[in-house]
């Protein structure tokens, strides 16, 4: 079986980023029939429709980067009860102009950390709204909010609490027999 091709996002644009260090356990963790690759959207202008006649390069690649992907897996932070607005303008670049949205019929996740005790509850509920209507298949359940603590995962991406691993390993499993099916219900369109 050829594997899936996941398109990840990591919400945040720190390089220091806990999202970024949970991004690469999970891309350790992820089972053999997931490959991951990180899209990243930091250099992209703030979103305006003045664009959509003459689409900057930048833009046009981070759109065919998500159109290409079998998946995508949002890793994100939680920031004022919300997305981060870099996450967000990212995917209004990869939905528009209205009939190129990117992330139509592509089977998602969305999973989070923060230092918070709730995790990051509140910023993934206003992002599945977001997919809800940009017409993208969700994972509903495993639902993933991780409790952040100091030395949880390491740089490398090495979670050093053995029962969150266990969660995170299988959270990617669940991912991936997710895509599996929203492809097989869906076929990816070329």
């Amino acid at each position: 079986m050829t594997p899936f091709n996941i398109g990840y996002l990591v919400g945040s644009l720190s390089s220091n980023s806990i999202n970024r260090k949970l991004a690469k356990a999970l891309t350790r963790l992820a089972p053999d029939g997931l490959v991951l690759q990180e899209i990243g959207f930091s250099d992209l202008k703030l979103y305006s429709s003045d664009y959509d006649a003459d689409y900057p390069a930048e833009a046009l690649t981070f759109k065919a980067a998500i159109k290409a992907s079998d998946g995508i897996l949002i890793v994100t932070p939680e920031y004022n009860r919300s997305i981060p607005g870099g996450l967000k303008n990212a995917i209004d670049w990869a939905s528009r102009p209205w009939g190129t949205n990117s992330f139509a019929r592509k089977p998602t996740a969305v999973i989070g950390t923060s230092p918070g005790a709730i995790g990051t509850a509140v910023a993934q509920q206003s992002l599945r709204s977001i997919l809800g209507f940009l017409n993208a298949p969700q994972m509903n359940a495993v639902e993933a909010y991780i409790h952040f603590t100091p030395g949880l995962i390491t740089d490398d991406g090495e979670v050093t609490v053995e029962s969150t691993e266990a969660f995170l390993r299988n959270y990617m499993v669940e991912f991936h027999a997710h895509v599996t099916r929203v492809l097989t219900v869906l076929p990816r369109e070329d």
